[in-house]
């Protein structure tokens, strides 16, 4: 991506009010339906009841959605000017994790805040699309082709995602790969790059499976064939297909799904919520609910692309990136398409740590769009 911010009209100066009226709020009632169908879908998940998931999801989307507006009003050239610290915080956050982090089902990735569980691999997913942004603002194609200039970058990725792996987190390790590896793409990195760094990977997997934990190993074997163990660690996804079959072209009805309602679907109010979805609204409430989400992300697109500066193209769509690998993920694995890796489906899943960073995510996406004609130097800062 070439840098083009250079001769720009100045829009650093904006007060409050200019800056609320920049704001797209058809993105953000957007959000706020898409939030909505999620709600209806932990009030079914508990039958019919608000309590125990809804109405603390509600509560949460309304401090994320303050939380995203104050976001998207404060100048983005403080937010480049801080990338780097906020990353060094979730980084921080993660060493923490593997010193002192509440362990739950098998997994040590959150920390005991008290009044939530902080899960520090979701800011990561915010912190380090902010830092590599920081990183290449500015730089030229004959940079990004330099072996030198990458290396730093290359280290920003792979300390965070070794941390995640330990805890252990396959599925947000993989998400923080690929967003970097889009960035890397955006910034002008030669393909053959890519090829190289795939082809390493592959030629590891030996190694690497040796080094898996075995539950990592099951996942694997379960999605090559579920039909082995179907009531152990096959039964999950075979429910889920079971539910996804069941609900037809237009669904059971809203309330009326068996396979959530009576139990066999598990985890139906994080990870397969998608699954009770379409059981309930069928083909049909799932494709529209997935043109409702392709709408967010072309958002996220029109936005990085009328914006005049490095640092927002990238942060734009790296969040546009991040949010398409947790929709895409999430339902492929409820799908079956790939093995089970916890992804959460945003503003959907019931989740705080998830919720915050969605929202935070939508919140630099709207500061993106607010700022789009700021005029930043390749320094980032010398006209602020």
């Amino acid at each position: 991506m070439i840098n083009l911010d250079m001769g720009l009209d100045p829009q650093s100066n904006m007060s409050l009010g200019e800056k609320l009226g920049q704001i797209s709020w058809s993105l953000v009632l957007l959000i706020t339906l898409v939030a909505c169908v999620g709600f209806a879908m932990l009030y079914s998940a508990a039958n019919g009841n608000f309590d125990p998931w809804a109405t603390r999801q509600i509560m949460r989307f309304g401090v994320g959605l303050v939380v995203m507006l104050v976001v998207a009003l404060i100048d983005i050239r403080i937010w480049l000017k801080f990338s780097y610290f906020l990353y060094g915080i979730a980084f921080f956050l993660l060493i923490v994790v593997e010193v002192m982090g509440h362990v739950g089902m098998g997994a040590q990735r959150w920390i005991d805040l008290g009044f939530m569980q902080l899960q520090p691999s979701e800011l990561m997913k915010v912190t380090l699309v902010m830092a590599l942004a920081r990183y290449f603002h500015g730089a030229t194609l004959e940079d990004s082709g330099r072996i030198t200039f990458l290396i730093p970058a290359l280290v920003m990725i792979i300390a965070p995602v070794c941390l995640v792996l330990l805890q252990p987190n396959l599925g947000t390790s993989l998400m923080l790969l690929m967003v970097s590896g889009a960035i890397f793409w955006l910034v002008g990195v030669r393909l053959w790059k890519f090829a190289l760094v795939i082809g390493s990977v592959l030629a590891a997997i030996p190694i690497i499976w040796r080094f898996m934990h075995d539950y990592q190993k099951n996942r694997v074997m379960t999605f090559l064939n579920p039909e082995n163990d179907p009531l152990g660690h096959g039964y999950h996804i075979m429910q889920s297909k079971i539910a996804l079959g069941s609900g037809g072209m237009f669904g059971k009805g809203f309330l009326m799904g068996s396979q959530s309602h009576l139990n066999f679907l598990p985890e139906k109010q994080t990870d397969f919520i998608f699954t009770m979805l379409a059981e309930e609204m069928g083909m049909v409430g799932a494709l529209v609910f997935l043109a409702m989400y392709t709408l967010l992300l072309v958002y996220g697109y029109v936005i990085a692309m009328r914006c005049r500066h490095q640092y927002g193209r990238l942060v734009a769509m790296g969040l546009t990136v991040n949010l398409f690998l947790y929709m895409f993920i999430n339902i492929a694995m409820v799908m079956g398409l790939i093995p089970v890796v916890g992804v959460p489906l945003p503003l959907i899943s019931y989740g705080g740590s998830s919720a915050l960073t969605v929202m935070t995510g939508f919140g630099l996406l709207l500061c993106v769009h607010v700022h789009r004609d700021v005029r930043m130097s390749r320094r980032g800062m010398s006209d602020f």
